[in-house]
């Protein structure tokens, strides 16, 4: 499978490529120059097959062209340690709880996946030590730190906004050590993305030192991703609820409903998509006027979602313009026919998880709240809907405790990381001061 850049300026690259560099040399993501459909008898057969199996076949379809089929079992089988059981919460809407893995948040997949795949290009290559930088907005600093800890030749780097991660998300990526340095920046996530991208636009830093991305930038990061979406419509599936299925998915870097639209271009029979925002909007003001205006991200409740110039827009409007053939109206159209959007002030946040636990007992976190709320507001006549429940509600205990009343148990692996002394290194904003770091590595 070759790999084109969005901005459509860059060499076409192979897996390996796109996986070690995480972004073009013209600062676009990668693309695979082609997404194959899955065979028909896979979703005839979909509901007898467990979370492993179904992800097997979806990583063959997306690598088994670059990695050789047994090494991607072993990745795949290593990756997925863990289910991702759907919920009934009220009426027609089901929870996808998709904090089951190391780090009880949905990027532990994509995460450990990339490892994996990054590692087998490493030994195959016999090179030097790649770094990784990653910004983090909450849960993907825990679960890129978790998934390559210990990983031989791998080092990263993790970036996050100064007092804008909740203290657990901190503890999960300060206090590990090792292969794993944290990186404490006095500015907003989008400075920290910032820094990422200018440091792989660096021609004496990439002299210096072999870098990549873990962020859904990196096409290892986000396309194993949409295994959860394969799962999810299989267990609906086995409950007779597959019919006119709704995917509702709490949408901050739009890697994770970027996943989803990857695999609804393989064939995942889902009817229609919601991108639920919190205050940062930029999404859902696109999809009413057809115009993308980012701005600085606003911190909010569900603080994982607070971006205001989401990466992966760029790959949305590549995939529906069929690579900047058709026009921007056009675009807009297809995109509009099939994703509508939500947006909700951190108050509705608040309203909407109280509600849902006094008529039900199910405790939403602020993430997933956004999901569950959309799902309530949009949901049509006869149509089953599926929200994405992003990371497990104790790793948002102070705010959870705070709004519902109670005393949420904090699971004994989120505890274990609150025992760590906290690692990190200050940082300004300033790209000079952080490449001055990152020549003394």
């Amino acid at each position: 499978m070759k790999y084109y850049s969005t901005n459509g300026k860059a060499p076409i690259a192979d897996l390996h490529k796109a996986v070690v560099k995480g972004l073009a040399e013209d600062r676009g993501l990668y693309m695979p120059e082609e997404i194959k459909k899955l065979p028909k008898v896979f979703f005839e057969d979909i509901q007898s097959m467990n979370f492993q199996q179904i992800a097997y076949n979806v990583a063959s379809a997306f690598f088994g062209e670059d990695v050789d089929l047994d090494a991607l079992q072993d990745i795949v089988y290593d990756t997925l340690s863990f289910d991702c059981p759907v919920k009934k919460v009220k009426d027609n809407i089901y929870s996808l709880e998709l904090f089951h893995g190391p780090t009880l948040a949905f990027k532990d997949v994509g995460a450990r996946f990339m490892a994996r795949l990054l590692q087998y290009f490493i030994r195959m290559e016999g090179k030097e030590q790649v770094n990784v930088l990653v910004a983090t907005s909450g849960d993907t600093g825990s679960a890129v730190a978790n998934g390559f800890l210990g990983v031989e030749g791998i080092h990263v780097y993790v970036l996050y906004p100064k007092g804008k991660v909740s203290p657990i998300q901190e503890c999960q990526f300060t206090t590990l050590g090792k292969n794993i340095t944290a990186i404490e920046v006095d500015g907003v996530f989008d400075d920290c993305q910032a820094l990422v991208k200018n440091a792989f636009m660096d021609e004496e830093l990439n002299k210096h030192m072999k870098l990549t991305s873990a962020n859904s930038i990196n096409v290892a990061r986000f396309l194993p991703q949409a295994f959860y979406y394969f799962n999810a419509y299989a267990r609906m599936k086995q409950l007779s609820k597959s019919s006119n299925l709704v995917m509702c998915v709490p949408s901050g870097n739009f890697g994770n409903i970027c996943a989803a639209l990857f695999g609804h271009q393989m064939g995942l029979p889902v009817k229609r998509f919601i991108a639920a925002n919190n205050a940062n909007d930029i999404f859902y003001k696109y999809l009413q006027t057809g115009k993308y205006d980012p701005k600085p991200s606003i911190q909010t409740l569900a603080n994982a979602m607070d971006v205001g110039d989401p990466s992966n827009f760029a790959r949305i409007i590549n995939l529906y313009s069929q690579n900047n053939r058709l026009t921007s109206e056009a675009t807009h159209h297809r995109i509009t026919n099939l994703i509508s959007g939500a947006t909700y002030s951190d108050d509705q946040i608040r309203e909407t998880m109280r509600k849902c636990y006094e008529e039900t007992g199910y405790i939403l976190d602020p993430h997933g709240a956004c999901g569950y709320q959309a799902l309530t507001e949009g949901l049509q006549e006869n149509e089953i809907g599926v929200f994405c429940e992003t990371a497990h509600p104790a790793k948002f205990k102070e705010k959870v405790d705070e709004i519902l009343g109670i005393d949420v148990d904090i699971p004994e692996r989120l505890a274990a990381f609150m025992k760590g002394e906290k690692q990190s290194v200050a940082m300004s904003k300033d790209f000079d001061d952080f490449k001055k770091y990152l020549l003394t590595r």
